[in-house]
């Protein structure tokens, strides 16, 4: 039976397409929410909507750049627009460009921090900025990585970004908590989701390493999500929870 934890509630999610950000918005839609649904490829965001309005709520879609600061104050206008206010803003999008520190790119490095850093913070000043004007409150969430705790090889740009995300999240505190916005993130480790399970020795890998036996489904993440944007965690803010299974208490590498 859906839940009504989230009951007249609108939320925007980005990167949503598939794995993590798909699992949110669907658990937000079943638990009553309205959700707008971003992802930058236009067919899977178009199906991911679809899935979500026949199987559990009220979703509607818009596929573009959530690295674009022009789209990002789409994305919020179009919610407004379509269910009149904006409660909840979950920058779920990002990219990770694995590469030996030695030949890392500009234009990789760049195209990074456009994304994870940049789309971050224009979608949380854009969310804050209609939400201080409802003066109704809200909550704001970064998405995080294991890999901004913890050291990872090959990824020393994505784990600037994911930390940057986490200082961001406190900086915020000082901007919008007179506001009554909550910010936080939430760090996941490894996930398995339609991209990593390309990688075939994954989740044998992850299941040795991480101390709970196995790593996290999409749901064990977007279960973690709703709860640090939901009245339930309305004294929650500046925080950043690592969901792992324990990996980062002792952190094994996975080559």
């Amino acid at each position: 039976m859906p839940s009504t934890l989230f009951r007249g509630k609108v939320a925007i999610v980005t990167g949503a397409g598939q794995g993590i950000g798909f699992e949110i918005c669907r658990q937000l839609a079943f638990q009553g929410a309205s959700v707008l649904l971003n992802d930058i490829d236009e067919a899977l965001t178009a199906e991911a909507a679809v899935k979500i309005k026949t199987e559990t709520g009220n979703c509607i879609a818009l596929h573009g750049d959530a690295g674009d600061v022009k789209f990002i104050q789409q994305m919020v206008d179009t919610a407004i627009n379509e269910f009149g206010k904006l409660d909840i803003v979950i920058a779920n999008a990002g990219i990770t460009l694995f590469a030996d520190f030695f030949e890392y790119t500009p234009d990789s490095f760049y195209k990074v921090m456009q994304l994870n850093l940049g789309g971050s913070f224009f979608l949380a000043q854009a969310a804050a900025r209609q939400m201080k004007t409802q003066q109704t409150g809200g909550s704001i969430l970064f998405m995080s990585s294991v890999v901004g705790h913890q050291a990872h090889k090959n990824l020393a740009a994505y784990a600037i970004t994911k930390a940057g995300l986490e200082m961001l999240a406190k900086n915020l505190v000082i901007e919008l908590s007179p506001y009554s916005i909550t910010v936080n993130a939430i760090a996941p480790g490894a996930t398995l989701t339609e991209r990593t399970l390309h990688d075939k020795d994954y989740e044998a890998t992850w299941k040795r390493i991480t101390p709970l036996g196995k790593p996290a489904t999409t749901k064990d993440i977007a279960d973690a999500a709703l709860f640090m944007v939901s009245d339930n965690a309305k004294h929650i803010t500046g925080q950043s929870l690592v969901i792992d299974g324990g990996w980062t208490s002792v952190s094994p590498s996975p080559y």
